[in-house]
């Protein structure tokens, strides 16, 4: 793998055309750990394990994801303990996803860190900006997170939501695109 591109990658830089390239291999192992992971039944710890392969890093015995999930890279994922990824989930995770302590993926979620600019000339590359959901949020069914989005600590963002701008901490969020709607109740 080349750790050169990954740090551009982890600093937000652009990436050339020609830098996929550089990736290839990896891709193609992430592929190849994806289809394992989606065809048949794996008992949790299965999972787990197989993730750990994908995401290149130790996993917490809490950490639950029900396939199918997909990514195309999944080096730039980092995950908490007490994460819970529902079915059907996708992560582009080249610009870097992080999911805090005890986040709640629904089902159908996109996370996106990855996007191309809108010049014609300039649209083969790619242009990335981390995702970081913080501790205990939740992100709702069918909802889309945009590339430099933070969603904070508590927060909900509700099912078919797509969220271009930061979510503060302890509010729910709704709609295309998503709007504050009102403070989390307290106990």
């Amino acid at each position: 793998m080349n750790t050169d591109v990954i740090e551009r990658m982890r600093n937000g830089e652009h990436i050339s055309e020609t830098a996929p390239e550089l990736l290839c291999d990896e891709i193609e192992n992430t592929r190849r750990h994806i289809a394992e992971l989606n065809t048949g039944y794996h008992t949790a710890a299965e999972i787990r394990a197989i993730l750990e392969r994908i995401w290149g890093q130790p996993l917490d015995s809490s950490v639950r994801l029900f396939p199918p999930f997909y990514t195309a890279f999944g080096k730039m994922t980092t995950v908490g303990k007490e994460v819970f990824i529902n079915f059907g989930c996708t992560f582009l995770d080249q610009g870097g996803i992080t999911l805090e302590d005890g986040v709640f993926i629904g089902p159908g979620v996109k996370i996106a860190t990855e996007g191309h600019p809108e010049e014609p000339a300039k649209r083969h590359s790619l242009i990335t900006a981390p995702v970081v959901i913080r501790r205990n949020a939740w992100i709702g069914a069918g909802a889309i997170i945009l590339p430099g989005v933070t969603v904070g600590e508590n927060a909900i963002v509700a099912a078919g939501a797509v969220v271009k701008k930061d979510v503060a901490d302890n509010t729910i969020v709704a709609g295309i695109p998503a709007k504050y709607i009102r403070d989390i109740k307290q106990d």
